[in-house]
C-alpha cells in the first residue's frame, strides 16, 4: 500500500524547495501518494502562482489562503486550518520546507496530532534570536521526525543541540536541485533585453529583511549606495512589495531616480534565475541566494551580520558585510577589480538532493 506524504509550502522559498521533491517522488517512487498543501501565506501572484508556473508543481491540492498578518497570527490561523486538513488526511508522513511561520505551525501542529514530521533543510542556524527565521527553526527542529540537512554546520547544530543522529540525514542543498533543473530555460527569459541589460554588466539587488528596510536610515544609507554604485555598472533591484511599501511611506522615491538603478516588479522564478545567472555580483539579505550565488560562482554581497549558511563563505562565493559601508564599498571594488576571492560548491551540492530524501523516506517510513 503506497505511503501518503502531505507537502506543506507557504511562500516563495518553499516553492524551490519543494518542486524537485514533488518531481522526484512522482517519477522515481511507486511508494508515496501526495498532497499538496499551500497555506497563502505568500498571497501576491508574482511571489506565488508564477513560481507555481515557473516551476511545474501541480496545482496544490488544498489552499488555505491565511494571508498576512503578524508573526502570532499568522501562524494561528495555519495552526487552526490545518490541522483539520490533517486530521481528514491521517498521511503517514508531512514534509515541510525552511523556516517560514508555516512550517513552525505545521510543526506544532503535527507534534500534537502524533504524525511524523521531515524537515527540509534542518539544523541551519544564524545564532541569532531576532530573526523570527531562527526560532521557526529552532523549534521544528525540536520537534521534528527526520532531520534532511543542506551542510556539515547543519549536522553539528542538531548533535549539539541534542537530536539523535540517527535521525539527522546529510542530503545537501535542494535548492540548487531546482536551480539545476531549470538552467536550461534561462534562454526563454526576456529579462536581460525587456531591461536594456547587458550580460555581467549589471548588479541584481534583493533586500526585505526588516532589519533592513522597516529602518529608515538603513534603507535610506543602502539605496544611496545602490544609486552610487550605479554610476560605475547598472544596478537591478527587483523590489519585493514589503521593501517598495517602505520606500513609499519614507518617501525615498526621488533618491532612486537614475537611468542606470532598474527598481523592477518582482519576478518569476526563471527570469528571477536568469538575473542572478548572468549578473556580475550580486547584493542580498536573503538566505537562499546565498546558495544560488555559491553554485553558480557568482560573488555574492549579503548585508546581514549573520547567516545560517557558513559554507557559502567558507568554501562559496558569499562574503557578510553587515552593516558596514566602508565593507561593503571594499568587496564592491574588489569585484569590479577583479580581485576577488575564488570560491567553490559544497559536497551534495550536486542536484541530487530530492532523489536522496526519496530513497531515505522509502526505507524508513
Amino acid at each position: 500500500m503506497k505511503k501518503h506524504a502531505v507537502l506543506v509550502v507557504g511562500a516563495r522559498p518553499n516553492f524551490m524547495k519543494a518542486a524537485p521533491l514533488i518531481h522526484a517522488m512522482l517519477r522515481e517512487s511507486a511508494q508515496f501518494e501526495i498532497t499538496l498543501i499551500h497555506t497563502g501565506q505568500h498571497y501576491d501572484y508574482n511571489l506565488s502562482q508564477l513560481f507555481f508556473e515557473d516551476l511545474n508543481i501541480p496545482k496544490s491540492d488544498i489552499y488555505l489562503g491565511v494571508g498576512s498578518g503578524s508573526h502570532a497570527e499568522q501562524t494561528a490561523n495555519v495552526m487552526v486550518a490545518l490541522e483539520k486538513e490533517l486530521i481528514n488526511l491521517a498521511p503517514d508522513v508531512v514534509i515541510v520546507f525552511g523556516d517560514i511561520n508555516s512550517t513552525l505551525a505545521t510543526a506544532v501542529v503535527t507534534a500534537k496530532l502524533g504524525i511524523k514530521l521531515a524537515h527540509v533543510e534542518a539544523g541551519l542556524r544564524s545564532f541569532d534570536n531576532r530573526m523570527p527565521e531562527e526560532i521557526n527553526r529552532i523549534v521544528t527542529d525540536r520537534l521534528a521526525d527526520f532531520h534532511f540537512v543542506t551542510e556539515q554546520a547543519g549536522v553539528d547544530n542538531l548533535v549539539n543541540e541534542g537530536i539523535d543522529k540517527k535521525h539527522v540525514i546529510m542530503v545537501g542543498n535542494i535548492m540548487i536541485d531546482s536551480l539545476k533543473q531549470n538552467l536550461s530555460k534561462l534562454s526563454d527569459s526576456k529579462v536581460i533585453s525587456d531591461n536594456s541589460l547587458i550580460e555581467k554588466k549589471y548588479v541584481a539587488v534583493t533586500m526585505h529583511r526588516p532589519s533592513n528596510v522597516d529602518n529608515k536610515e538603513r534603507l535610506t544609507k543602502y539605496l544611496a549606495l545602490l544609486v552610487e554604485l550605479s554610476k560605475k555598472i547598472d544596478v537591478v533591484f527587483p523590489c519585493h512589495p514589503r521593501t517598495l511599501k517602505m520606500i513609499e511611506k519614507f518617501e525615498l522615491q526621488s533618491l532612486i531616480q537614475s537611468d542606470s538603478f532598474h527598481l523592477i516588479e518582482p519576478l518569476g522564478y526563471i527570469d528571477f534565475l536568469a538575473l542572478l545567472a548572468y549578473s556580475k555580483f550580486v547584493i542580498t539579505d536573503s538566505g537562499g541566494i546565498q546558495g544560488d550565488t555559491t553554485y553558480l560562482k557568482i560573488p555574492c554581497l549579503t548585508i546581514r551580520s549573520n547567516t545560517e549558511q557558513p559554507e557559502t563563505i567558507s568554501i562559496g562565493s558569499n562574503t557578510l558585510c553587515g552593516e558596514d559601508i566602508g565593507f561593503l564599498n571594499e568587496k564592491i571594488d574588489e569585484i569590479l577589480n577583479g580581485n576577488y576571492k575564488q570560491s567553490a560548491v559544497p559536497k551534495f551540492w550536486d542536484g541530487a538532493t530530492a532523489q536522496r530524501i526519496v530513497s531515505y523516506l522509502e526505507k524508513n517510513l
